[in-house]
């Protein structure tokens, strides 16, 4: 059997032994990135959202690699099978599922590796599937999923998970992570690997400005901070508090959106088409609250910044705080390898697992970005797919491989079990982070997604502009993303 293993380059994992790339977000044209140094696999963690693709490697196809292996044959006549699999960074932890299958079988198989630089990586499994080209094992970026699942190409792993597995989803997955896995209320995939976003903050900073960390925890306090710290910080070349106004700034937003009780989009009867479907939601009075708070920060003088370097601009001392992502230590110049160099990093930094609320009766939200596993439609052998993925998803496999990579768990046993503590030991935070994952909401697992968070985007824009109000913003934008759901006007 032959089993053909596309790597693929991603945001949010990096890549084994070959680079590491950047954090979960969706493609940009003002993203920056870093080349990282080479360390050991320890010190993954710390690197493990950087790209560091030149252009000459961006225009690359692949880098292949062949090993044989045994796996599990469901009958006798299996031996020269290809299984065809797109994963990201999954290498060290498929070889590991393999190895406890090994022993029950004969079979040989072998493992063929390709790689995708990350920003072509959806156009080149759409291209892959489209053409019918078997593939047996993909992993998704969780917001591909309802693309995916709506356009046909990946295969409804309901039965799979209700029928064929001994594990429950529902108790056994934080519940955003299990919820992140459907589409249409179908599960099509299983959400392995995330990561969260909270506040940043320089200690020494904060100090010299005369500011509480802890009022950074409500709306007030956080808009307080920035007129202290601006005008502490007046001269020196760095900035009080950065907010996000990049493409991605939408996901900084709906944090927010959430824990004043409004959401995105919501189901409702009566579309043209569908009967009951998707209707934006965004432009209700929860989220006119949530969009009023980033036009407070813009008045209090934060200024949205258009470019973004995922973290590194707050390392490098250019922002006293930053609400960002779970990777932020990766750029840290020397890396993070053990207990001492933690301490020393939380000396020196601080982190608060949450986004400011409005008060502290609010419940915090963030946002989860992160990887899923699925069975495209063209599989010749779902099955055998299916229980390499099981054997991928057993807390005992796969916690050795997040640990070493430094991704948060989707697992409740592994989050809240033995690993959480040694893990905290030499990971700056990380207690903190897996606190936060229960609090984690995720992007819609819909098709017309990418044209929705657009409009969202532009009605961001014109508050941070100053050119609508908040209101006429957000009611302009669920206006054209009715019309991207196919409600008539």
């Amino acid at each position: 059997m032959t089993y053909m293993i596309f790597l693929k380059g991603c945001e949010s994992q990096s890549r084994i032994r070959l680079f590491d790339t950047g954090p979960s977000f969706p493609e940009s044209n003002n993203v920056h990135r870093d080349k990282p140094k080479k360390e050991d696999l320890l010190c993954l963690y710390y690197r493990m959202r950087r790209s560091i693709l030149t252009l000459a490697l961006v225009a690359s196809l692949a880098i292949v690699s062949t090993i044989s292996v045994n796996f599990v044959s469901a009958s006798k006549d299996e031996s020269n099978i290809t299984l065809t699999i797109l994963v990201n960074r999954g290498k060290i932890l498929i070889d590991n599922a393999l190895d406890v299958l090994r022993n029950e079988t004969n079979a040989v198989i072998d493992l063929k590796y390709l790689e995708f630089p990350y920003n072509s990586t959806r156009d080149e499994i759409i291209r892959i599937l489209s053409n019918r080209t078997p593939v047996d094992i993909i992993m998704v970026d969780q917001i591909w999923l309802g693309e995916f699942a709506q356009k046909g190409f990946l295969t409804d792993l309901t039965n799979y998970t209700s029928q064929r597995w001994n594990r429950d989803g529902n108790e056994e997955w934080y519940f955003g992570n299990w919820e992140g896995g459907k589409s249409q209320g179908r599960i099509y995939g299983i959400w392995a690997t995330t990561d969260i976003r909270g506040i940043w903050y320089w200690k020494d900073m904060l100090e010299e400005a005369g500011v509480d960390p802890n009022s950074l925890k409500t709306w007030d306090g956080y808009i307080a901070a920035a007129k202290k710290l601006n005008s502490t910080l007046n001269g020196t070349g760095t900035e009080g508090i950065h907010l996000t106004g990049a493409g991605h700034s939408p996901d900084l937003w709906y944090p927010y959106l959430w824990m004043v009780g409004g959401d995105i989009l919501q189901q409702r009867d009566g579309h043209p088409t569908r009967g009951n479907y998707w209707f934006p939601a965004f432009n209700s009075s929860a989220g006119l609250k949530a969009l009023s708070f980033i036009q407070d920060q813009v008045t209090a003088g934060i200024k949205p910044q258009k470019e973004h370097y995922w973290g590194k601009e707050f390392i490098d001392r250019k922002y006293a705080v930053m609400i960002e992502g779970s990777w932020m230590p990766s750029y840290m110049e020397q890396p993070i390898q053990d207990s001492i160099d933690r301490i020393e990093f939380e000396n020196q930094i601080g982190f608060l697992p949450m986004f400011p609320v409005p008060d502290k009766s609010n419940q915090t939200a963030t946002l989860m970005g992160g990887w899923e596993f699925g069975i495209p439609n063209t599989s010749l052998h779902k099955d055998l797919a299916w229980e390499l993925i099981e054997e991928m998803l057993e807390p005992n496999i796969l916690t050795p491989w997040l640990v070493e990579q430094g991704f948060l768990p989707t697992q409740i046993s592994i989050g809240e079990g033995k690993s959480r503590s040694q893990t905290a030991v030499y990971i700056p935070y990380y207690d903190e982070m897996i606190s936060a994952v229960p609090f984690g909401g995720f992007r819609p697992s819909i098709p017309e997604y990418p044209e929705i968070t657009h409009y969202i985007k532009e009605a961001l824009d014109a508050v941070y502009y100053g050119t609508k109000s908040p209101k006429e913003a957000l009611d302009i934008a669920a206006t054209k993303s009715a019309a991207a759901l196919g409600w008539e006007s």
